[in-house]
Parts: structure tokens; C-alpha cells; sequence
């Protein structure tokens, strides 16, 4: 039997229009964080943004843009906002942030530029997202729960000093809430180092994030 080449080319052009907009139509999460976001303390592959990949489906894109050490503060030790990770999440176009900053900041050589710089660069790093052409929903994480007394100068004390701060500039800024530390809280188990939670520990928090997005 011989097979008409057009007829081929003809039935191939719809599939292909189909792929295309399955691809428009996924909505891309950009993951903006430190350590915990970038997956430190977790298995390979399971970092919460990986875990929230999982959840979400094929409906959604999860993009890490987490990065190791970094602050909230620009006037810290390693700013996120002088990162590549941070151009790199503005110009995914993201159709939703979720950020996760501040755990880095509590050290003491940080911490002592105080609160003052703290909001003022939490709301600096936002408006640099709302600045974006896809105008991505905005969701801001308090701050992951520090088990014992901590590591590396990072402590609980001024962890939760953020969080006031966080919902002051949430609830100005019209913005979501995720809150990672009641996630977190008093689960030392999942958090060996004190710091970085283990893959259940990140199981949590990507369950507190997708929880949050489907809500809405």
C-alpha cells in the first residue's frame, strides 16, 4: 500500500500544535532561597523544590534558584541580590516567586546591620519581581525553625525576630504567607545539623508550599 506523504505531514501538524501549547501552558514556580532551598542536608534530587516538582505535576515548572550562604541583607556577607541565581530567577519570567531568605542573616556578623536593612532589602529584592513583564504572584516563606542552638552563628532568637517583619511587609505588600518555621518547628529530628533539614524536612516544607499554592 502506498502512503501519501502529505497525509503524513498533515496529521503530523496537530500533534505538534498540541505539544507547543501544553509547554505555553505550564505555569513556572521560581524557588529563591539559600541553602535549604538549594537542597543542603536532603538527598540528591530531594531538595523541597524537587519535592514540590513532584507534587504539583506536569501542570507546573519548578525552577531552584537557591543558592548556598546567601543573605536576604545586602549589606551581608553574600548577598542573594548580587547572585547570579537571582538574575537568573528575573529572567525565568515566573508566573510564581516563592522566597525564602533570612535564615544566613542571623549570623552575628550579619544580623548586627539590624532590622532596618533587613526590610528595606526584603522589600527591594519584591519589587524587583514585580517589575518583571510576567508579573508572577508573590509569596514570602517565614523563615525555616533552627533546632537547639544552632550552627555557624545561625540561631533561632533571630529567626523568629524576622517574622514579624515578614508579615509587616506581607500584609503591605498585599503578598502570600508560607509559613516554613511552624513547618519546621520542634521537629529537631528532621534537622540534624540544627540547620538544613534532612529530605523529610524538606518533604514538609514542600508540602507547606504546595498547600499554600493550591489554595489559592
Amino acid at each position: 500500500m502506498k502512503i501519501n506523504p502529505f497525509l503524513i505531514t498533515f496529521c503530523a501538524i496537530p500533534f505538534l500544535g498540541f505539544t507547543q501549547a501544553e509547554e505555553v501552558e505550564r505555569q513556572i514556580l521560581a524557588c529563591v532561597g539559600d541553602s535549604i532551598t538549594q537542597g543542603v542536608g536532603a538527598e540528591r534530587g530531594q531538595s523541597w523544590p524537587a519535592q514540590a516538582q513532584k507534587v504539583l505535576g506536569k501542570k507546573w515548572q519548578v525552577k531552584n534558584f537557591g543558592l548556598s550562604g546567601t543573605t536576604l541583607m545586602n549589606s551581608g556577607n553574600k548577598p542573594y541580590q548580587k547572585s547570579q541565581q537571582f538574575k537568573d530567577a528575573l529572567s525565568s519570567n515566573p508566573d510564581v516567586v516563592v522566597i525564602m531568605l533570612g535564615t544566613n542573616d542571623t549570623k552575628p556578623v550579619n544580623w548586627r546591620h539590624s532590622a532596618k536593612d533587613y526590610e528595606a532589602d526584603y522589600r527591594d529584592l519584591i519589587s524587583d519581581f514585580q517589575k518583571i513583564a510576567s508579573k508572577p504572584r508573590i509569596y514570602l516563606c517565614l523563615p525555616p525553625y533552627i533546632a537547639k542552638k544552632g550552627r555557624w552563628g545561625i540561631n533561632n532568637e533571630d529567626t523568629k525576630a524576622q517574622i514579624p517583619i515578614i508579615k509587616k511587609i506581607a500584609k503591605n505588600l498585599k503578598l502570600g504567607i508560607i509559613d516554613v518555621y511552624a513547618a519546621l518547628e520542634g521537629k529537631d529530628d528532621l534537622i540534624p545539623d540544627t540547620v538544613h533539614p534532612s529530605t523529610g524536612g524538606a518533604t514538609l516544607i514542600a508540602k507547606a508550599v504546595t498547600a499554600t499554592l493550591a489554595a489559592k
